[in-house]
This record gives C-alpha cells, sequence and structure tokens, in this order.
C-alpha cells in the first residue's frame, strides 16, 4: 500500500496496475471521454476537452502534491494500465464535503478493457483504502438503471441498493432512473475477503 501511496503503480489482477493518477495520464483520460460507449451513461459527458482539463487537472495536482509530501490524496483517483502501459480506466474515491468519513466511489474505463474485472478490482482495491486506511464510515456510489454494468459492479463488490430517484437523468431516448448503492464500515467487515 504504501507503494501506491508514494504514487507508483502497483499490481492490480494478472496483467494490470493501478496507481494514483499522474499528469501524464490526463490525455488518456480525454481520449476515453471520447468514446460515445463510455460517455453514454455520463451525464458529464461528452463535453469540450476543456471541461475535462479543468475538471481533473485540480485532481492531479492535489495528487501530486500529496504525493510529494508522502501523504495520501484526500479524494484518491487512480488508473489501471495493461502491463503494456496501455490505459484502459481509472477508479476514483472522493471525499464528500461536509461529511467526514463518507466516500463516493465512481469508474470509467475504456471499451476496450469492458469484462475483465477491472472495475470490480480496482473498486475493491480503493474500497480497501477507504475502510482500512481512510476508516471511512461509509462509500456510496449511483448509476443509471439501464447502466448494467455498472450497477452489477457495484453489487460485486458488496455495495447494497439503497434507493432510486426516478427518471434523473435525461437520456437521447428520454430519461432514466438514477439508482443509490451504498456500504457501511460494518457491512465491508462483514464481507469475506
Amino acid at each position: 500500500m504504501n507503494t501506491f501511496k508514494r504514487g507508483q503503480a502497483i499490481p492490480l489482477i494478472d496483467g494490470y496496475t493501478i496507481a494514483l493518477i499522474q499528469r501524464s495520464d490526463l490525455d488518456d483520460i480525454i481520449e476515453m471521454l471520447g468514446e460515445p460507449k463510455v460517455t453514454e451513461y455520463l451525464y458529464f459527458a461528452p463535453a469540450p476537452e476543456d471541461v475535462y482539463r479543468s475538471y481533473f487537472g485540480p485532481i492531479i495536482e492535489s495528487t501530486v502534491e500529496a504525493i510529494g509530501h508522502g501523504e495520501w490524496p484526500e479524494s484518491p483517483t487512480s488508473v489501471i494500465r495493461d502491463s503494456e502501459g496501455r490505459f484502459m480506466g481509472m477508479v476514483g474515491l472522493h471525499a464528500v464535503m461536509f461529511l467526514k468519513g463518507n466516500y463516493e466511489l465512481g469508474f470509467q474505463f475504456t471499451e476496450k478493457a469492458w469484462g475483465k474485472g477491472l472495475a470490480s478490482s480496482g473498486s475493491e482495491f480503493l474500497l480497501s483504502i477507504a475502510f482500512d486506511v481512510f476508516g471511512a464510515h461509509k462509500v456510496t456510489a449511483d448509476c443509471y438503471r439501464s447502466n448494467l454494468g455498472s450497477y452489477k459492479t457495484l453489487v460485486k463488490v458488496g455495495l447494497v441498493e439503497e434507493g432510486c430517484q426516478a427518471t434523473y437523468y435525461k437520456t437521447q431516448t428520454g430519461f432514466d432512473d438514477r439508482l443509490h448503492y451504498g456500504m457501511t464500515k460494518a457491512q465491508y467487515s462483514a464481507l469475506s475477503r
């Protein structure tokens, strides 16, 4: 875990590594967010490149600063690459403002990375940081109801469906529900990992 905290890539699953986000990752992230199937279930995409740079830039800079000070970033965002260094996607754990001990989990992956277990492996890794390192009280996540891959991943890693906001997201064909998932420290501790 200390190697990861220092900004170095560590093995995630066979053939893939995970590392804290760096400046050099931004172009790969922007390229991923240009894939129509990736952005289909992202309320913030597609968007102009400067929007992505404005959003991810501060996350990257705060991560680089934390690594430089030997500290954990407040909201660890990590990048997964294959053994040849190709970008597969990202998983983030974002601190909830004003609710100490609460975090939100999110992930995006290139289409070529789908179905390889990377979202669940990356999510499990960040859940261990949330609960075992940060002492989190709760981790939550949300997704579109029609995003079968995302909610199956959330359930696979142990999050429980906690609610639904009907017709929340506007889509190209109408509206879709927003599903809410969560896991408390007690629920995490009860899982056999």
